[in-house]
């Protein structure tokens, strides 16, 4: 920060404006990304685009890919390929496109034969790649995992990911503060998912929209690493952009000895301890919303509906409509019941369970299945529950956990134990619950038809899913342990830098994976790629939809995500509401005479598009013909992707003038949207409302621009950038991980797996 600007920052600013390649007088920022996470579902169509354009990655130091959302997590004893290990052909294309894509520019794979392969938001810490100060981008929502650091960590959608390798930035905008503050001590038996499960039933699903959160107090201090990276994590859930933790010794701890941080104790190391300790919030920063918890008043949590904001005390019954007082709320309160097949007022704890899982990347790392295992240990999975699981979150996940004994804890219990991978959090593998199970599950999400269609799922902790699992029912941790399992911050861990099986210094040299003319990877010829269709006014039949919350699920389920192309998604939009067994819904809007043509939704509840980062929501809605939504307002990722595809999303949160525009469409009359003049009218031209568009996104869509070709007008700046960002952070460029050779630079090689005391929890080195 310049000496002359005295303003107290927030962690947020701080790391934002550390990272501002060019700020436009609109406010549009272009944003410098230092770590970008890539997997097998967002992926395919943001390769295709570059290979169309004849762009290379810009930074492969920089990227770190894998497959985690729809591999099998079955043994892989007997693993050779992916082309004969997976047997889905959509899943076995989208694992192999992705090897493909890795061999043909060049990145850091770990791939189903490598034990550093995972769950992308768990083996970015794992390995070091995260870093605090950094900006960690991933197609994926829960990329807020990694603010944990003290990075600013946020989702984003297929054709941002290709913006990503092509620039190494992205087009952005100035978020809103929020700070998230818990203080006290929590009850025996509460953990950090309780917690954030706690504020979201406080805040709502979209009470953190437009906004980025830091969460703090004295309660968030007490954390450790894998617990602050669980808050984080659902943060998204909260609606907010992105979840924030400022670092500390805590922190700097957990970094330690990991493959891709700077080497411990060395100088590069000391002078980036140095800078990430300036990251915390200065004292007076102004915060556009805080919110206080006190810690105490948080007991175990469990779901009850189909939204992360549908949640009560392990101790509280499911409630009913009248429990609200918002009618949106009530009405979805009412949908939820009868998916859930739930009655108001039935005590949460007599709610049988059919499926347990412990898994995904909220709950799947090592302090998680210990947490699981102390419930479990000595117990039997009741007669009733169907499945049992535990997917750890990655190889080395399951490697620790196995030398420490949580295998055959869990094996003994009645549980799986399963590979790692994303598994039943989004049911994109085999591993998903029939129409009307219940599964106690760790996961983030209780979507409709999220963890399998026709599932219903209650979220909770580790801990608490364990217990379910011996009870058979929901239950309350407190009461089958003698002693909890968690209470506040789990125990440090001492990091022992020299283990028996380390490579050698000489392995582990740092190369920089730069190009062999040692200059950035990217295409300088602006406007290489197609652009998009000019969007200035559409006039066309609109569709009403009375419906809040409509979750990216809900806009298109997960099993029409395996696909490589951005096309054919038309005939899947709202497909669970859409049809039933097989044929069409009358009821529904877009099943009905005019409306099957319909270019406009018109949405009258809000928070449109909360869920997934994927595009492919977008995408299906764009297939379907739909080009514009109108809504009272948006998920910040969903709107953001909306105009990455040539979309418009219109905020108009006068309730008055939505009315006035739903009972146009209601009457199946046509409507226009004038973006020129920002107005939409009836079919006689006169005004229904006015509405706003930031001027840069309005610009791109009138001339239809591309976003790449406009962001490499300024590939000087962003040169110059990259030139200052290695003389300040240099542990930020790639850090000797990508081994070159003739072959180029593809993958890297396992380490050797250091030795560990089982149960040790105190002083066990660090795996790799």
């Amino acid at each position: 920060m310049p000496a002359a600007d005295k303003k107290p920052k927030t962690l947020y600013d701080k790391v934002l404006d550390a990272h501002i390649v060019n700020e436009q007088e609109d406010g549009t920022i272009l944003l410098y990304i230092d770590r970008h996470l890539v997997h097998e579902v967002t992926s395919p169509q943001a390769f295709e685009g570059l290979k169309n354009a004849s762009r290379k990655v810009r930074r492969p130091d920089c990227t770190l890919v894998t497959v985690d959302h729809n591999i099998p997590t079955s043994s892989r004893q007997n693993f050779k390929n992916v082309e004969e290990f997976i047997e889905e052909n959509d899943s076995r294309l989208q694992c192999s496109t992705l090897e493909e894509n890795v061999k043909d520019f060049g990145l850091t794979y770990f791939g189903m034969g490598d034990k550093r392969q995972g769950i992308v938001h768990i083996i970015g810490p794992e390995q070091g790649f995260t870093l605090p100060g950094t900006t960690v981008v991933c197609g994926d929502s829960h990329t807020s995992t990694h603010g944990a650091f003290g990075a600013l960590a946020f989702g984003i959608g297929t054709s941002e990911v290709e913006h990503v390798l092509a620039t190494q930035t992205l087009i952005s905008r100035r978020s809103k503060n929020m700070r998230i503050q818990v203080d006290g001590q929590l009850p025996a038996g509460v953990t950090s998912k309780d917690v954030i499960l706690h504020i979201i039933g406080v805040i709502g699903t979209a009470g953190g929209t437009g906004a980025v959160i830091e969460y703090c107090g004295s309660v968030i201090r007490g954390l450790s690493m894998e617990a602050r990276m669980s808050m984080c994590n659902m943060s998204i859930e909260a609606g907010a952009r992105a979840g924030m933790i400022a670092p500390d010794e805590t922190t700097f701890e957990y970094l330690k000895g990991r493959p891709l941080a700077p080497k411990y104790d060395s100088a590069e190391w000391k002078k980036a301890v140095s800078y990430w300790k300036n990251l915390a919030s200065d004292e007076g920063a102004v915060y556009d919303k805080t919110v206080l918890i006190e810690g105490k008043d948080i007991i175990p949590t469990v779901s009850w509906g189909t939204s992360p904001q549908d949640v009560v005390p392990i101790t509280g019954v499911v409630p009913g409509p009248d429990d609200f007082q918002d009618e949106t709320r009530k009405a979805s309160c009412k949908r939820a019941l009868e998916y859930m097949g739930l009655t108001a007022g039935t005590p949460m704890k007599d709610i049988p369970v059919d499926k347990v899982f412990i898994g995904s990347c909220t709950n799947a790392r090592i302090e998680d299945l210990r947490a699981a295992s102390k419930v479990v240990g000595g117990r039997k999975v009741a007669p009733n529950v169907k499945r049992a699981m535990v997917v750890p979150g990655s190889g080395l996940v399951k490697k620790r956990a196995e030398n420490e004994g949580l295998d055959k804890i869990f094996i003994d219990a009645g549980f799986e134990w399963r590979e790692a991978g994303c598994s039943m959090c989004l049911g994109m593998n085999p591993d998903i619950l029939s129409p009307q199970e219940r599964c106690a599950s760790t996961s983030n999400r209780n979507f409709e038809g999220r963890q399998g269609a026709g599932g219903r799922t209650h979220l909770m902790s580790p801990a608490m899913a364990a217990a379910a699992a011996i009870v058979g029912k929901l239950a309350d941790v407190r009461e089958h342990v003698t002693t909890s399992p968690v209470v506040k911050a789990q125990p440090k861990v001492d990091v022992q830098e020299d283990t028996e099986d380390v490579e050698t210094e000489e392995e582990l040299d740092r190369i920089m994976d730069l190009p062999a003319d040692n200059e950035p990877h990217a295409n300088s010829t602006p406007g290489s790629s197609a652009g998009l269709p000019k969007f200035t006014t559409l006039k066309g039949i609109a569709a009403p939809m009375d419906r809040a919350n409509v979750d990216t699920d809900a806009i298109i389920p997960k099993q029409f995500l395996k696909t490589i192309k951005r096309t054919g998604l038309g005939s899947a939009l709202f497909y669970e509401l859409r049809y039933k067994d097989g044929a069409e819904v009358p009821d529904f809007i877009l099943n009905q005479g005019v409306y099957r043509n319909s270019k406009i939704l018109v949405v009258t509840g809000p928070n449109f598009g909360c869920g997934s980062s994927r595009e492919h929501a977008p995408w299906a809605l764009l297939d379907f013909g739909i080009k514009c939504i109108i809504a009272p307002s948006f998920a910040d990722i969903f709107y953001n992707n909306t105009f990455k595809n040539g979309m418009l999303p219109v905020v108009i949160s006068d309730e008055a003038a939505l009315q006035k525009i739903a009972s146009e469409a209601r009457a199946g009359r046509e409507v226009e949207v004038d973006l020129i003049n920002q107005q939409i009218k009836d079919a006689q031209g006169s005004v229904l409302a006015s509405f706003d568009v930031d001027a840069f996104r309005r610009h791109c869509l009138v001339n239809g621009l591309d976003d790449i070709g406009l962001t490499l007008q300024h590939e000087d700046k962003i040169r110059a950038f990259e030139a200052k960002r290695t003389l300040d952070t240099p542990w930020l460029d790639g850090s000797g991980y990508l081994k070159r050779g003739n072959g180029g630079a593809t993958r890297v090689e396992a380490a050797p797996l250091p030795k560990t005391n089982r149960g040790d929890v105190k002083n066990e080195p660090l795996e790799w």
